[in-house]
């Protein structure tokens, strides 16, 4: 496994958005994060990445134990994600958004730019890109910035439908170049197609782990999300 969570609990103003949390990641895999609003997934997401430390619990990145490391620490042991909501430098060019993440010749960062279908020239400001083109760069930042865990949050989230097709492209050829994904989405049917696993946290606890076929004929999932 290439991450693992024990026990990962996380309280805010008396409320545990997190709850002694258990799962893992498996190497080589495309692994989903999923459950309704106000679960703890981002939450989740920012304690593995050290924007939030965690008030108990382990976590472990391979053999390394990263349990409230500094977050530029936690990048430098091998994890890269995205947000949320995007963050690239509207003021930057996209060549300069991508050397954020590392040195890099203009023939690497056109490779990566390439590999995600992102077709603008480096000289382009951040700030003429399309929302969704913005997506992609900051996914591309992700991918050249050294890694062996890749974490995105809704990376589906505002795009267009062509987009999202071609982020189901783009994630099946990470992974059949060995890469590990973990993601966060709120679009079943774009979870369901790619994932190998899926994970549903309810109330900050792990709900299920399974495949995705298993876990869209969960009743207690089902019950999660529905409100029954």
């Amino acid at each position: 496994m290439i991450l693992s969570l024990k026990n990962v609990s996380k309280t805010f103003g008396g409320v545990k958005a997190v709850n002694k949390c258990i799962f893992e990641v498996e190497e080589n895999k495309i692994t989903s994060l999923i459950g309704p609003n106000g679960a703890g997934k981002t939450t989740v997401f920012n304690i593995i990445s050290g924007l939030a430390e965690p008030d108990s619990g382990i976590i472990r990145l391979g053999s390394k134990n990263i349990t409230g490391l500094a977050a530029h620490k936690i990048a430098k042991s091998g994890i890269s994600r995205t947000f949320q909501l995007t963050k690239v430098f509207r003021n930057l060019s996209v060549r300069d958004n991508m050397l954020i993440a590392k040195k890099a010749s203009d023939d690497e960062i056109k490779r990566i730019l390439k590999s995600i279908y992102f077709d603008k020239p480096l000289d382009t400001i951040a700030s003429e890109l399309s929302y969704g083109q913005q997506r992609l760069l900051e996914l591309a930042r992700a991918l050249l910035m050294p890694h062996s865990l890749l974490m995105l949050d809704e990376p589906t989230a505002g795009v267009n439908p062509k987009i999202r097709q071609e982020l189901k492209t783009i994630l099946r050829n990470l992974r059949k170049e060995g890469k590990t994904v973990f993601l966060i989405e709120h679009d079943m049917e774009f979870v369901m197609d790619i994932s190998d696993t899926v994970i549903v946290l309810n109330e900050g606890k792990v709900l299920k782990v399974g495949k995705p076929k298993e876990i869209v004929k969960d009743r207690k999932v089902l019950e999660a999300y529905l409100g029954k």
